[in-house]
């Protein structure tokens, strides 16, 4: 994709700051929607600044007139807070509102962009516990499964539009950067690290580098539509994930936490933590895409930097 004019939702998260600096490095036009006003316009980084407000859903929508491609990442962070719940209606409304206020206004665009990729993720599925699962299984019915269909749901009316729509369904991305990796890759560093819970869940894992390609990859790739998983080609549990970490670090991890103390110290949202996504990118890998950190000890040498 060469010379495009791409949209970016979360361009300031993890995922969503790599995605804008490999777009740019490439030489595209990238459009940030940011809720400052003040940030609206030209940026010094070279990105174009368009105003919304999801919650309210308002959007300068002539700001995206004449995108080639949106990449929807917006949505507030599952593990920042306990789950209350107001907290809650924002991991909801932070992800079905922003949607459907974004694709209300690329349908009402005089050319809307060819493709809209927007986010969901691999808890759609629910708990998988060993299960291998990829696109074609049906979703769960918890909580976090509810807001992913409610959320891929809200790009509907693109796709009856005729704008082509993909859903990645991103699994557990790790990075020192954000995320878990954030809070899991210290504690490693100081030899305070553990399983957590019994160890035995299995967690669908990706490196930065591949989650950003990724992305990259739908949107050059016409065939790929609906839902797409983002997650590596090699599902591992949270212990061989444990005991690769310390591995690598040289560090011992003896550290259990037991599943009792999670759910003290992270109220229902540990269920993310103890439970067991197995899943694998089938869509992704039929299109022919590479990926460069396919197993474990790739993924844990790349958040480490030792790639």
């Amino acid at each position: 994709m060469a010379g495009m004019r791409i949209a970016v939702t979360g361009s300031t998260g993890l995922i969503g700051s790599a995605l804008v600096r490999s777009l740019q490095g490439d030489g595209h036009q990238v459009v940030r929607l940011v809720r400052q006003r003040s940030r609206t316009g030209a940026q010094p980084d070279g990105t174009v600044g368009v105003g919304w407000n999801p919650y309210l859903m308002q959007i300068d929508a002539a700001g995206l007139a004449g995108v080639d491609a949106v990449v929807h990442l917006a949505g507030a962070g599952v593990g920042d807070r306990r789950w209350t719940d107001a907290y809650r209606r924002e991991i909801r409304d932070s992800r079905v509102l922003g949607t459907e206020t974004l694709v209300a206004a690329l349908t009402r665009l005089e050319e809307p962009p060819k493709v809209l990729v927007s986010a969901s993720a691999v808890g759609i599925y629910g708990q998988t516990a060993d299960q291998l699962v990829d696109e074609s299984a049906p979703t769960g019915s918890d909580f976090l499964a509810e807001v992913c269909l409610e959320w891929e749901a809200a790009a509907r009316p693109a796709a009856d539009a005729g704008i082509r729509v993909v859903h990645p369904r991103t699994g557990l991305v790790l990075d020192p950067a954000g995320g878990a990796g954030a809070r899991l890759l210290p504690l490693f560093k100081l030899g305070l690290g553990g399983r957590l819970g019994g160890g035995g869940q299995y967690w669908s894992l990706i490196s930065l580098a591949d989650e950003v390609a990724a992305l990259r990859f739908v949107i050059d790739h016409p065939e790929l539509s609906g839902p797409v998983n983002l997650a590596g080609p090699s599902p591992v549990t949270n212990r061989e994930l444990t005991e690769e970490l310390a591995r690598q670090l040289g560090r011992p991890a003896v550290f259990a936490v037991p599943e009792w103390a999670l759910r003290a110290v992270l109220g229902e949202m540990a269920v993310e933590v103890v439970g067991s996504h197995r899943v694998v990118p089938t869509a992704l890998l039929a299109a022919g895409f590479e990926f460069r950190d396919a197993d474990v000890s790739a993924i844990v040498a790349a958040a480490l930097g030792r790639r």
